[in-house]
């Protein structure tokens, strides 16, 4: 079956992994409302459609984060993308660089930095969630300046994990080791087995040399979630600031306000996220809270996006609301589980060419003419007063 849309790889995602990941991945908290909002939202927001402008094939290539690159988005955190695929963070990895983009690591990876760099020369990127255990967040800082990662983003919306209702059925992060009956269900997926256990990791990279974690995926990534710091506030945005020395990226904002006060608190950029709908669920979908965070913050502040984008038409509308960049996550997750790193560039390959087509269609010449006329070229369904 050929992916020609999010939604094929993300059915060849769900066929060939066991319902223990697939859920993860593909689940959010509580009654998963705002999961289905961020997709839902898409659809009240219209194009301006523009005939007869000659319009040739429109430049995609943009700036964010500091750097150009040759599409308006890139590869966001996900956890555990080596359960997906062996290797699945280095396929991922190579698919971003060979499009011209980038890939940020998650704290909750089976490879490290250092094992994605030896595999790719491409920027990198480190997404940190801050732990009680100050020492180590250090040296996980330290190591992926030593990698070459030149962005860090600061997961700030998970001090406290959500009720996420299929991983409490299928024992995510709540088994430590491996169970009869989940060997059993393992073993129901015979293509997955064989490619995992043969060349898959067997651990989380990043806390192998710390025994207090357990060993084998499932107690560490037990272990690592219960030391996330609940406590954290504004007030240590000074510390992660004074030991990262690149560009530091708050991600998880909703609010005009928390953006504010992430520019004030000297981030460089931040993520406008609810974390894919796996938090707060009743909170709103990003794209509806994207225009209030940009007008708070300016124009010149970098301002990332993610949430609920399965189209090409979705990535067009959050640049023309005020996002700088475009972060993917089950979109590119959905592909790497159907079809390893071919299924990656497959994913990238649609949404490029879904911007593409509607760019044309807009009778827009690049990125940087779409944000330029931003809120003037998209409107709401129903009127909603504000930017657009």
């Amino acid at each position: 079956m050929a992916i020609v849309n999010v939604e094929d790889a993300r059915r060849l995602a769900r066929r060939r992994l066991p319902r223990i990941f697939f859920d993860y991945i593909d689940g959010g908290a509580f009654a998963e409302k705002t999961r289905q909002a961020n997709e839902a939202d898409f659809g009240d927001i219209l194009l301006k459609q523009s005939v007869l402008t000659g319009a040739h094939t429109p430049d995609l290539a943009t700036h964010f984060l500091g750097r150009k690159f040759s599409l308006p988005f890139m590869l966001g955190p996900v956890g555990f993308l080596g359960l997906y695929a062996s290797n699945g963070e280095q396929k991922a990895a190579r698919a971003a660089h060979a499009a011209g983009t980038a890939l940020c690591l998650s704290t909750f990876s089976i490879a490290s930095l250092a094992d994605l760099r030896r595999a790719t020369a491409g920027p990198l990127h480190f997404q940190l969630y801050v732990l009680k255990d100050r020492l180590l967040a250090d040296e996980m800082m330290a190591a992926a300046a030593a990698a070459g990662a030149d962005v860090l983003f600061v997961t700030v919306d998970c001090t406290v994990t959500a009720v996420r209702e299929r991983d409490l059925r299928n024992g995510f992060r709540s088994l430590t080791h491996l169970t009869p009956s989940l060997m059993l269900k393992l073993a129901t997926k015979p293509r997955w087995l064989l490619d995992i256990g043969l060349r898959g990791g067997r651990s989380v990279r990043a806390i192998d040399h710390r025994p207090d974690f357990g060993r084998g995926i499932l107690a560490q990534a037990a272990n690592l979630s219960k030391g996330i710091d609940p406590s954290l506030t504004w007030n240590d945005l000074a510390w992660i600031r004074s030991r990262w020395k690149g560009t530091l990226v708050i991600k998880g904002v909703m609010s005009p306000e928390d953006a504010a006060r992430a520019k004030d608190a000297g981030a460089d950029g931040i993520v406008v996220s609810n974390h894919g709908g796996r938090q707060l669920d009743g909170v709103s979908s990003t794209i509806q809270a994207l225009p209030a965070v940009r007008h708070a913050v300016g124009a010149d502040f970098c301002v990332m996006f993610d949430g609920g984008i399965r189209r090409g038409t979705d990535i067009v509308k959050a640049i023309a609301l005020g996002a700088d960049g475009v972060m993917l996550g089950r979109a590119y997750t959905f592909a790497l589980a159907a079809a390893g790193e071919r299924g990656v560039a497959d994913i990238i390959t649609v949404l490029r060419d879904e911007i593409d087509k509607t760019l044309a269609l807009m009778g827009i010449a690049s990125i940087a003419e779409l944000k330029e006329r931003g809120g003037d070229i998209v409107h709401h369904r129903f009127g909603r007063p504000g930017r657009y």
